[in-house]
């Protein structure tokens, strides 16, 4: 029982650093995308969905030669930084990040759109600049659809596998996430430990998934 509390937090702790390194970028890209227009818009929403439709393994293939040591990405943060992401914890928070950054642009655009865009010209009228609007008004009103968005993101952090597998592969202690784990007991013919795990995995994303659609049901946001 004592392994299976250390693989659940790694396992949270692994996909909780992983929604803080897409926060920004997703927060970013919510709002690029609710509020501009520009050429290639299109080619952008459909890179970001990609982790959503490609299959789970592709993308941990991707992330492979991306942050292999062979990779320029991958030399730079070995010779220069002095560590490897591929087959360590980093690899898994990698995969969770890419993996579930889509639902987070997702969760965050639509909070965004929901906010009437007379409230920021009204502010902006009265001598307020853009990024007063934005921390004062625009993302104070989207707050609980994002807060949505990063649930969901986290749920699916939690359960990603393919990616994972390949990227951070199964380490004991240093990689072996709740879905990991599941794979090696059934692989093994553990299966009380692994409905064990199970149990753990979907009370975990349930929780997260539930308080998902209250903050959805709940974030309105401002527009008219």
């Amino acid at each position: 029982m004592g392994s299976d509390w250390q693989i659940l937090l790694l396992t949270l702790r692994t996909a909780l650093l992983a929604i803080l390194l897409i926060l920004p970028f997703g927060l970013g890209l919510g709002w690029l995308l609710a509020r501009r227009d520009f050429p290639g818009k299109s080619l952008v929403e459909t890179l970001v969905a990609l982790p959503l439709v490609m299959p789970p393994v592709a993308t941990g293939l991707l992330l492979l030669k991306f942050f292999g040591r062979r990779s320029p990405v991958g030399a730079f943060l070995y010779e220069r930084l002095g560590f490897d992401v591929v087959f360590t914890w980093r690899g898994v928070v990698a995969a969770m990040a890419v993996m579930s950054l889509p639902l987070l642009v997702r969760g965050a655009r639509h909070a965004f759109e929901s906010v009437s865009p007379r409230l920021e010209q009204v502010a902006l009228t009265l001598g307020a600049g853009w990024p007063r609007i934005f921390f004062s008004i625009t993302l104070p009103l989207a707050a609980r659809g994002i807060l949505g968005g990063l649930l969901l993101a986290f749920a699916r952090a939690l359960g990603e596998f393919g990616a994972t597998i390949l990227v951070a592969g199964n380490i004991p202690g240093r990689t072996t996430t709740l879905s990991v784990a599941i794979y090696q007991h059934v692989q093994l013919g553990e299966d009380a430990a692994a409905f064990r795990l199970l149990a753990i995995s979907v009370a975990v994303a349930f929780a997260a998934v539930f308080l998902a659609e209250i903050f959805f049901r709940r974030g309105g946001g401002g527009r008219e």
